[in-house]
């Protein structure tokens, strides 16, 4: 149901700075209103690095954590699968394609320092949600940002691309992937 917007104005000039100051600190305390005032309001040119960071540091702390799962595969989807979603949380309120990009290289760089072992597993999804997020990438990479910055990603996407290929061609996912982005 919308709010009349001018009610709601009245509403609100009626409050002392100290009941205004209360809400607002009561509403800061979920994090996505904290992520929405700290973007477009308190810190407008360094929010969303700071945002960056603090996903960057959840997502340090969701791969040192133990998953359970038969195989290592298994735990590894399910340490991706928490990864994507923080990602995903970081996104909500930041539009910057950029630090999305970097993130999911980030947890893409993780995923390629496993032995090559872990990849090529009958299944465990493990390859394919790798090659998801990879899809992902490239996606970003070729279509959300300036064309001037495929340059900054491309090695490293044409050597995860390379070993992916390498172990995982039989998935219909990343059998669809491009060989090399030039």
């Amino acid at each position: 149901m919308p709010r009349d917007k001018a009610i709601l104005k009245a509403q609100v000039n009626e409050l002392s700075k100290k009941e205004l100051m209360d809400i607002v600190l009561k509403l800061a305390g979920k994090r996505y209103n904290y992520e929405y005032l700290l973007v477009n309001f308190l810190d407008k040119d360094g929010g969303e690095q700071t945002l960056y960071e603090e996903a960057k540091e959840a997502i340090d702390i969701l791969s040192n954590k133990e998953y359970k799962g038969r195989t290592i595969q298994h735990q590894l989807v399910k340490k991706l699968n928490a990864c994507i979603k923080r990602i995903g949380e970081f996104t909500v309120e930041t539009k910057n394609k950029k630090l999305e990009t970097d993130l999911v290289l980030y947890v893409l760089e993780m995923q390629f320092e496993n032995p090559s072992k872990v990849f090529g597993a009958r299944f465990s999804g493990y390859d394919y949600k790798v090659g998801l997020l990879l899809k992902r990438l490239i996606n970003l990479v070729t279509k959300k940002l300036h064309h001037d910055y495929l340059i900054d990603y491309q090695d490293k996407i044409n050597e995860f691309l390379t070993k992916l290929h390498h172990t995982s061609d039989r998935i219909n996912t990343i059998y669809d992937l491009p060989g090399l982005i030039e």
